[in-house]
């Protein structure tokens, strides 16, 4: 390697070094802001590490303020949601990748046409229609859709079983497979990555989710964490360190499935990418 490549990877380390420190500078701050005596985090100079560390913010968030019981509605609603977006995604996009029918590529260019509407153009509709089914005030509105498929998951799952050969297919059919049994005992094996990557985006979209839930729920007990999280400054007159430890208590599980799941995501997405 020349000393101008090695120059040049230097820089490029360095960069990426100073970008990563840059954007954890938020993280470190509400961290921190959330370990503080109220009233600490307005300081001059600024503390950069809380002395002494104040636990007792997490405390009146977790067990005061109910964000366990937030946090289990979060974890019921998004289990759901998981299982069933990878589980119709991974049927649906099996049947167009895989299946010869007469307008199956309309039906997946009219599927992929409805990822171009923004959310808000059918946000009002989609409200009347759970409202006809009595459904509002409940968690039916936040992870039925799911059951019924994604234009992206579907898209993504789509993609990378055009990765995969056809003659994989064609044998087990040969050999008096069923459709289903080649489904789940061959190409479901050969799809966790995509599954994987599929199942990290729907838990992050759903676990963040906070305008649904907002429009949905009426009962304060239906909460979600980042629904909880809109209204924890009411409920604890707008002290900043107990709010930070309410946006850390929110975020850490994204933080940890994504770390876990991190490879397989990934893998998911570039191998999706490789065939049109």
């Amino acid at each position: 390697m020349s000393k101008q490549s090695l120059g040049l990877q230097w820089a490029a380390y360095i960069v990426l070094i100073g970008g990563m420190l840059f954007m954890l500078v938020p993280f470190m701050q509400m961290l921190t802001t959330s370990l503080m005596k109220p009233g600490d985090e307005l300081t001059l100079p600024p503390k950069l590490w809380p002395h002494p560390i104040e636990w007792s913010n997490y405390y009146k968030v977790w067990v005061e303020v109910n964000f366990v019981r937030y946090a289990m509605n979060s974890v019921l609603i998004t289990v759901l949601d998981m299982v069933g977006m990878v589980a119709s995604c991974a049927i649906v996009a099996y049947g167009l990748a895989f299946f010869e029918f007469k307008g199956r590529n309309l039906i997946f260019l009219a599927m992929l046409g409805t990822m171009m509407l923004p959310s808000q153009v059918t946000m009002i509709p989609t409200y009347f229609i759970w409202k006809q089914l009595g459904m509002l005030n409940t968690y039916y509105p936040l992870y039925l859709r799911s059951f019924l498929g994604g234009a992206f998951g579907i898209f993504l799952m789509h993609q990378f079983y055009k990765t995969l050969p056809k003659e994989l297919y064609d044998a087990a059919w040969v050999d008096g497979a069923n459709p289903w049994t080649i489904f789940y005992k061959i190409y479901v094996p050969l799809t966790k990555p995509a599954l994987s990557a599929l199942a990290v985006f729907t838990f992050i979209s759903s676990w963040n989710s906070t305008l649904e839930p907002l429009i949905y729920l009426q009962d304060k007990k239906l909460y979600t964490l980042p629904l909880g999280l809109l209204f924890l400054r009411n409920e604890v007159d707008n002290k900043t360190t107990i709010i930070m430890a309410g946006s850390v208590i929110t975020l850490l599980p994204v933080l940890i499935v994504f770390l876990f799941a991190q490879k397989q995501f990934v893998q998911g997405v570039a191998s999706a990418g490789l065939k049109g």
